[in-house]
């Protein structure tokens, strides 16, 4: 029998960790009864009363399991870190706050058993901000046209991964994953699932503009090489531009010295366009240099606090000695 393992990643989320044990549990006993399964909670810290309830749900059935962290590692490596500790023959990966559909895990394993090492849910359509998904439709084209790599469009990482990809993200040894551009670089045979994202089921969204922007920085240097190409270009450009206005200034000085006064205008504003350009690619540079800096520190994913349910035969020994407290 296949085993279908299904992640959690989870913070603060104690109104919605127990109705997303009862709805996976239901979906796996009345559409998908044929397979053996584990549910398997990550939490990245939570303040509230997450961690509880997880005790709690884990006690009461011994297949749904949960990985406390020590701190939170952030929106990317708790997840990725999840996805290396599961046992099944493929794992879905879907957040905790039910925007991600769970009646759609039928629909991934269907297409996982007509030969789909990857299945990606894409969002079609949401009930989040409007705004907010105009903004995240410009990312993406941006990024896609700036990128060598595929850049998925609309996906979140909701999907389900085969064990054969989960091995390879085994053998990344990334600190700083991006699942989403991983999937797209790899070229496993992918199927893309479209969906309605819904609204958060309950409490509050834990993405602010730091969180979107620490996202888009990380793809944008991890997949392009356009920033610093039009940093060069721009410079190369300003400087001929410069040139130019230079020597018109000049001949026009000479010509006409007493009818054309240069004044301190044309001076200050060269200053500070010039400064201004130069503050904004130092600190475009800055994200490229803070992106190779955090790969070359070799810091594990996370460091795990605790597992409940997790037995001794399904820990892994070089898993427990980089991630164990």
């Amino acid at each position: 029998m296949k085993k279908i393992s299904v992640l959690v990643p989870c913070y603060n989320e104690e109104e919605n960790v127990v109705p997303m044990s009862k709805a996976l549990t239901e979906i796996f006993k009345e559409k998908l009864s044929g397979y053996d399964y584990e549910i398997v909670f990550i939490d990245n810290d939570s303040k509230d009363r997450t961690r509880p309830l997880l005790e709690q749900i884990c006690a009461e059935d011994k297949r749904i399991k949960a990985i406390f962290n020590a701190k939170n590692f952030g929106q990317f490596n708790s997840p990725y870190h999840g996805m290396l500790q599961v046992t099944g023959d493929c794992v879905i990966s879907m957040c905790c706050d039910f925007q991600d559909p769970v009646e759609m895990l039928p629909v991934f394993v269907r297409e996982w058993e007509n030969g789909y090492k990857i299945v990606c849910g894409i969002k079609k359509a949401s009930k989040e901000n409007p705004f907010m998904r105009f903004l995240r439709t410009c990312y993406y084209k941006m990024i896609r046209h700036m990128s060598s790599t595929e850049i998925i469009e609309h996906f979140t990482g909701f999907g389900l991964y085969d064990r054969s990809f989960i091995e390879v993200l085994r053998s990344l040894d990334d600190p700083m994953p991006f699942l989403r551009g991983i999937v797209a670089e790899l070229g496993f045979k992918r199927k893309d699932v479209p969906y309605e994202q819904a609204k958060r089921r309950a409490g509050k969204t834990h993405n602010n503009f730091y969180t979107l922007y620490d996202a888009a920085m990380l793809s944008f240097t991890s997949y392009t090489k356009i920033g610093l190409r039009i940093a060069t270009f721009s410079g190369l450009g300003i400087s001929l531009c410069s040139a130019i206005i230079g020597v018109v200034y000049l001949i026009l000085k000479l010509v006409k010295w007493n009818e054309f006064p240069i004044g301190m205008a044309p001076v200050l504003i060269g200053i500070f366009f010039l400064g201004s350009v130069q503050l904004f690619f130092i600190g475009f540079l800055g994200e490229y240099i803070l992106n190779i800096n955090s790969r070359v520190m070799k810091r594990p994913l996370v460091i795990e606090e605790k597992r409940l349910n997790f037995d001794q035969a399904e820990e892994k020994p070089d898993d427990r000695s980089k991630t164990k407290m």
